[in-house]
C-alpha cells in the first residue's frame, strides 16, 4: 500500500503512556517509522511547530502532516492503514463500550494513579484507596462487557487493549518504585490477566521499557516532586 511506503515520524517520550499507545499501534500495524525522543523540560522547536496548540507529545507526522493527541492519532492510524488488527470492533454496541472504557481509564483512573506518584503519607494512602476503587470498577466492566475476550495474537488487540497495556503494563515497576499495589491477581484478576497476556505478545516486548530503568526514573521523579512541594 502507498500509505505503508510513506514517511512516518513519531515525536514522543519514553515514559509517556500516551506516547506508548502510538508506538504500540504502529508496531501492531507493521508501520515503519522514525522515532524522535523529546525532552519536555526543553521542548524542541519542531515539537512546538508541529503541535502549536498544546505543545505536547505524542505527535505523529505522516508525509509532513502532523496529527496530535494519542486517541486522535490511533483513529488516524486505523483509518489510514486498514490492515489487521483493526482497533475498533465491527459491532456498534461493542465499539461504544470500547470508547466508554477507554474514556473511563483516561479520565477516572489515570488521573488518580498519577497523584500517588507525588504524594506521601495520608494523602497518598487516600489516593491509593481511590485508585483501587476506580480500578475495581474497570475490573467489573471488563468482566461484564468483554467476558469471552481472548488475547493470543496481534489481531486480538484493539484500542481498549492498547490503552490498558500502555496505562497499566508497568504496574509492577510502579509497585517496586512507590511501595504500593493497585492491580493484583486476587482483587483484579481480569485486568491482571489481560495485562499478562498482552505482555506475552512479541510486539509488546519490542516497546517495553526496561523495568530497572523505569523504577529508577520513578523514584528520582517522585523525590524531585516531593522536594519541590516541600519548598513551595
Amino acid at each position: 500500500m502507498e500509505e505503508q511506503r510513506s514517511k512516518v515520524t513519531l515525536h514522543g517520550m519514553w515514559t509517556s503512556t500516551y506516547s506508548k499507545r502510538v508506538e504500540i499501534a504502529l508496531k501492531l500495524k507493521g508501520i515503519l517509522y522514525e522515532y524522535v525522543e523529546e525532552d519536555l523540560q526543553n521542548k524542541s522547536e519542531s515539537l512546538i511547530q508541529l503541535n502549536p496548540v498544546h505543545k505536547k507529545i505524542p505527535v505523529l507526522v505522516h508525509n509532513g502532516k502532523p496529527v496530535a493527541e494519542s486517541l486522535v492519532i490511533l483513529e488516524y492510524i486505523d483509518e489510514t492503514w486498514k490492515n489487521s488488527p483493526r482497533f475498533f470492533p465491527e459491532d456498534t454496541y461493542e465499539r461504544a463500550q470500547v470508547r466508554f472504557w477507554v474514556s473511563y481509564i483516561n479520565q477516572q483512573v489515570f488521573e488518580v494513579m498519577g497523584q500517588v506518584v507525588f504524594q506521601e503519607g495520608e494523602a497518598q494512602a487516600k489516593s491509593v484507596e481511590e485508585a483501587r476503587k476506580r480500578v475495581q470498577v474497570l475490573e467489573e466492566g471488563l468482566k461484564k462487557h468483554f467476558p469471552n475476550k481472548n488475547i493470543r495474537e496481534n489481531d486480538d488487540v484493539g484500542l481498549l487493549e492498547i490503552t490498558i497495556i500502555a496505562t497499566f503494563g508497568a504496574h509492577k515497576a510502579y509497585r517496586e518504585a512507590l511501595g504500593v499495589e493497585i492491580i493484583d491477581p486476587v482483587n483484579t484478576p481480569t485486568l491482571y490477566n489481560w495485562i499478562e497476556r498482552l505482555q506475552d505478545l512479541t510486539v509488546m516486548k519490542e516497546v517495553e521499557v526496561p523495568r530497572d530503568k523505569l523504577v529508577n526514573f520513578l523514584q528520582n521523579y517522585r523525590q524531585k516532586l516531593l522536594q519541590q512541594a516541600a519548598s513551595a
